[in-house]
């Protein structure tokens, strides 16, 4: 049974507050096709962590993973390898951030390259398309799937960006369908959100 957004905002709050009192670094998944309002989700999720835990959550954002526009599946295991096993695993996660104007790891003037590192302490908040799977979840001590109709979708994404990334829509859409087919990531979700 899934729960509307801010019925699950609530739940997911509440749950990762709990998670918070015993785990050091709690790590939460969320997942859902591209518009359904994963980036949303986990920055309120996020806000609220800090509203009563004051202390900020780390986000990581599969956007910034992906290696181009046909990368769904690269920036999952990307994030598995880099971020997620060694957070899991109590050590430091190191990583470097796709510059999309470039095609390529790093990022044009940017101190340090577009290297990231994280070593745990607080919460980790991973959304993307790919960030919930098989070999994912087992890491995960959270796990969202967020869901919106075809249409809604399509015009969040439109409207994201103006309408310049429409034509990788359909290159992106195959992509999604291929990965939840064979991961099947709502079904791994403990909390299913209807956005």
């Amino acid at each position: 049974m899934s729960v509307d957004f801010d019925s699950g905002l609530k739940q997911a709050s509440e749950r990762l507050l709990e998670l918070s009192a015993k785990l050091p670094t709690p790590i939460v998944l969320i997942d859902g096709r591209a518009g359904s309002g994963k980036s949303l989700f986990a920055t309120k999720l996020a806000e609220n962590y800090f509203a009563v835990n004051k202390q900020a959550a780390r986000i990581v954002r599969l956007d910034d993973l992906y290696p181009g526009w046909e990368g769904l599946i690269a920036g999952s295991v990307y994030a598995r390898e880099r971020i997620l096993e060694p957070i899991s695993a109590g050590k430091e996660a190191s990583w470097q951030i796709w510059d999309w104007e470039q095609g390529c790891r790093g990022a044009t003037g940017e101190a340090g390259n577009g290297f990231r590192e994280f070593s745990g302490g607080t919460a980790l908040i991973v959304e993307g398309c790919g960030a919930l799977s098989k070999t994912s979840a087992p890491m995960a001590s959270l796990t969202i799937w967020i869901s919106a109709d075809d249409a809604t979708r399509r015009q969040r994404f439109t409207e994201r960006d103006g309408g310049r990334f429409d034509e990788h829509w359909g290159v992106w859409a195959a992509q999604e369908d291929e990965f939840y087919r064979a991961e099947k990531s709502e079904e791994l979700a403990e909390l299913v959100i209807q956005n």
